[in-house]
């Protein structure tokens, strides 16, 4: 309990415009809030100037109706309910900025019954931020994994881009892994037909990673005319999982083989790919690129293991309402995909072999650690005054800019309202960066060092 201090006695006002607040639940308050007798009339006296500007009387200009004349014609509960949409949101606000809560929601709203001698009171429910209790978040080990780029893998990049230039070129042979191929199939589980098994003069690359296991090495050998089954077994983590490691057998027939015809990895090839002059700035540059990416990619891994480890070593309630909101995002996202597949929800549900509350279910754990992780980070962006510069905002909307080929301008816009959640995005990524920044790098076990 804190110190008792003298303090004078509050006035009448002072005792009636301030609110209470009831814990009910640990991330959830009720708040009644009186609104005194002067902020009604102020509110009411705003109300009436606004609604007296729109009141057409005969024998008053527009704006000049006296207000009894005005409550004699529209009736006074005109301007109380005009005035309650004004004062609540303000009265609410002073409320939450009293007691230090951090809503996630909007507030669920009620009138409560008026009371001889009492202001009018609202009873407002909202979902809060929890308290959150932050553990050691700096000098976390991490391992100090050596970036190298190999000789290796700038011939593999440089044959990617050669490949990029590559002509198909028919040929009178054997098909091989690496070709590409036109044909028809049609695949049978058990002597049935199923969706999505066949297809006619499909040009396809001859790729193990492109087709379900067989498929590909089993039409490696076949010549152009040539119609054989393949037999091909779908994977046990199969997205549709009517068919997850079921064995079909595909009919296939092949009509042509092309190969690609690779460009020499020459000055030439420089100079078409780039705005280098010479396979030597061509190789250099790649290298760089390379080793930019490799260390991007390991500074999010370490970053991503941060989180993870925080998300482990912190303990506190979730708010329901935002983890049913993630909960709802990724649904959303799946579904967003299979629209781009050119599936209904529906469609998608029956390929996942789901329902939507099944899938919410399967969804929930994964949904409360981003959850979990989101409030530490926001936890920690506070601690450390982690803000969105304006400079921040400004570099964010130019890359949103180039890629999507928009002035910066047009890109604000059609962002409106989240704009705020491209902010609450810039914080989080400098705080996971600040974490990695101020984490304490140790050699990899094994590791020369």
């Amino acid at each position: 309990m804190g110190r008792i201090e003298a303090v004078p006695a509050p006035s009448r006002r002072s005792i009636l415009s301030t609110s209470t607040l009831t814990k009910l639940a640990p991330t959830q308050v009720e708040l009644v809030i009186p609104i005194s007798a002067e902020e009604m009339r102020e509110a009411e006296d705003r109300a009436f100037r606004r609604l007296v500007k729109k009141a057409k009387l005969p024998g008053f200009r527009p704006g000049k109706v006296p207000r009894k004349v005005f409550e004699q014609a529209y009736g006074a509960e005109t301007i109380t309910n005009e005035a309650m949409e004004d004062v609540v949101p303000t009265v609410y606000a002073k409320a939450v900025r009293e007691h230090d809560i951090d809503p996630v929601d909007r507030p669920k709203m009620e009138l409560l019954p008026e009371e001889d001698g009492t202001p009018r009171r609202i009873k407002a429910v909202v979902d809060v931020r929890p308290e959150i209790e932050l553990g050691e978040y700096k000098d976390l080990p991490v391992n100090a994994e050596p970036v190298t780029v190999t000789d290796e893998d700038v011939e593999r990049a440089l044959k990617t881009l050669a490949r990029d230039r590559a002509t198909l070129v028919p040929v009178e042979r054997e098909a091989r892994l690496g070709d590409v191929v036109t044909l028809d199939y049609e695949g049978k589980i058990d002597g049935v037909a199923f969706e999505g098994g066949t297809a006619q003069g499909q040009q396809t690359e001859l790729s193990e990673e492109r087709f379900i296991p067989g498929f590909a090495t089993g039409i490696a050998g076949m010549k152009p005319g040539e119609t054989k089954d393949v037999e091909a077994t779908f994977p046990q983590d199969y997205q549709q999982s009517d068919l997850a490691g079921k064995t079909a057998v595909f009919t296939i027939t092949l009509h042509e083989v092309k190969e690609l015809e690779m460009p020499p990895i020459d000055d030439e090839l420089a100079k078409a790919v780039s705005q280098h002059q010479s396979l030597d700035e061509l190789k250099a540059d790649v290298r760089n690129r390379l080793q930019a990416a490799a260390e991007s990619r390991i500074k999010r891994e370490t970053g991503n293991d941060l989180v993870e480890r925080l998300v482990a070593s912190h303990d506190f309630p979730l708010p329901e309402v935002l983890v049913e909101r993630e909960i709802d995002g990724m649904i959303s996202d799946g579904a967003g995909m299979a629209a781009r597949m050119g599936m209904s929800f529906d469609d998608y549900l029956k390929a996942v072999g789901k329902s939507e509350d099944e899938l919410r279910t399967e969804h929930r754990a994964d949904a409360e650690r981003r959850v979990k992780g989101t409030l530490i980070l926001e936890a920690i962006a506070k601690a450390e005054n982690i803000t969105a510069t304006p400079a921040d905002i400004q570099s964010e909307l130019q890359a949103l800019a180039r890629q999507y080929g928009q002035p910066v301008d047009r890109i604000r816009q059609a962002l409106g309202n989240n704009l705020l959640s491209l902010m609450d995005g810039i914080v989080r990524n400098k705080t996971v960066e600040f974490l990695v920044e101020h984490a304490k790098s140790q050699a990899t076990p094994g590791a020369e060092s």
